[in-house]
């Protein structure tokens, strides 16, 4: 997989380096062309050039392409690596596993695939639909243009890249309801994680046969959205460059949106570089728990965040089993989120060291910018594109590392556990 996303990448830069991709005069430079294929591929949307004025309409078309494209291939692909992890079971625990989670088997690849694809273009198809209305009666645009803006802010939302037509994001439709809800909808969906979708397709009227992971992506975005919203309301209802000159619908709504995108995607309905430091961090704590697995979402995943909570929770309690839903979470998946989890965070601090030694940038706002890129967000606080080209290639590699490295790394784990026949003497380090 890896291999495959890195050409991608490389075919995504050739196509941006020719001059035919760029709205100005000359091709653009070999850097911007790196830093937004890989962007694109790794569904992230951070750019160092604005999007809307800087490519052509050829260079948008090849945007748009590698987006799709990026975001089916982490679906499609992190969907059969769990098939083929749950089938290098033996027999015995592959029958037991499969009873007790209803997921799917190898055999079932082609309806699997079917329905990713089913399932993105519907969605992609129903916002457009709404976008374009909208954009057509209430913003004077010419059937053509609210087309393309419609098609291209749908494909964006669904796939989780923060990538827009427009230099302000979504700033200037901060208080339409009408784009920003359609929006929210397309990125939740598209973040939720596959596996989710295919479950609630099978068994959407019997909760009480779905499968912990899906129990627990389903609470953790239900919780997720809401405290989030909670937060940016909380430190940002009076800040007079963000929140502050809306009605307190606006301020919801917008609440809201900013939770939403901090998790998955990279839009922004108001200015990022003026949230304050406090709204900064929790967004970074936000961008770096992320989405649903197999889905278009990066972070470390929020099956991964609470399947840690209940090994916390397990262990104030005294609890030798961390249980959720009536159900133990395995020793074994216990390991693979604390590794994932430790790898993660030593990559963003190692990135954050890296460009803090580059730039005279605070530190809040460094990390905000290293946490979105390995997370694959793409929110920023604008200083991107003012980074050298050390720092910019920094996160060029913490996008591909995040967006390619946490799927790779936890199924390549996953097929390497193994049992030794013998267990060393058991002792126990003082902890704290």
């Amino acid at each position: 997989m890896p291999l495959a996303f890195l050409a991608a990448v490389v075919l995504g830069t050739l196509l941006l380096w020719l001059p035919i991709s760029r709205a100005g005069p000359g091709g653009a430079p070999l850097l911007a062309a790196l830093f937004t294929a890989t962007s694109a591929v790794c569904v992230t949307g951070l750019t160092v050039v604005d999007t809307g004025s800087y490519w052509s309409p050829f260079g948008l078309g090849v945007i748009l392409l590698l987006v799709q494209l990026g975001g089916l291939g982490i679906m499609t692909a992190a969907t059969l690596l769990g098939l083929l992890v749950s089938n290098r079971l033996r027999l015995g625990q592959r029958l037991l596993a499969q009873a007790e989670t209803r997921t799917t088997a190898l055999g079932d690849v082609g309806a699997t695939l079917r329905l990713v694809f089913i399932v993105t273009l519907v969605v992609q198809l129903v916002v457009a639909a709404i976008l374009f209305v909208r954009w057509l009666m209430a913003y004077a645009m010419t059937p053509g243009e609210a087309l393309w803006h419609a098609w291209f802010h749908s494909v964006m939302a669904f796939n989780n890249a923060g990538f827009g037509l427009y230099g302000d994001s979504v700033t200037r439709y901060a208080l339409d309801g009408w784009v920003l809800l359609p929006l929210m909808a397309a990125i939740v969906i598209g973040g939720i994680g596959f596996p989710v979708l295919y479950e609630l397709r099978r068994n959407l009227s019997r909760p009480t046969t779905w499968s912990l992971h899906t129990k627990l992506t389903l609470l953790g975005t239900a919780l997720l959205i809401p405290v989030g919203a909670a937060a940016m309301l909380a430190f940002e209802w009076w800040n007079p460059a963000t929140l502050g000159p809306m009605d307190s619908a606006g301020k919801v709504m917008n609440g809201l949106f900013h939770s939403v995108n901090s998790r998955t995607a990279g839009f922004n309905a108001v200015d990022v570089s003026a949230l304050r430091p406090e709204t900064l961090l929790f967004t970074s704590g936000l961008m770096l728990i992320g989405g649903g697995s197999a889905g278009t979402a990066g972070g470390i995943k929020v099956t991964t965040f609470l399947v840690l909570g209940l090994v916390v929770l397990a262990e104030i309690q005294g609890e030798r089993d961390a249980t959720g839903f009536r159900r133990r979470v395995s020793g074994e998946t216990q390991r693979l989120a604390l590794t994932v989890v430790l790898l993660s965070i030593a990559a963003i601090a190692i990135g954050t060291l890296a460009i803090l030694s580059m730039t005279r940038f605070d530190l809040a706002r460094v990390l905000f910018e290293v946490t979105s890129a390995f997370a694959t967000v793409g929110l920023s606080t604008g200083i991107t594109s003012q980074l050298p080209p050390g720092a910019q290639l920094t996160l060029v590699i913490l996008m591909f590392a995040g967006r390619v490295g946490t799927v790779s790394l936890a199924a390549a784990l996953a097929l390497r556990a193994r049992q030794r026949p013998y267990r060393y003497p058991e002792e126990r380090p003082i902890i704290g």
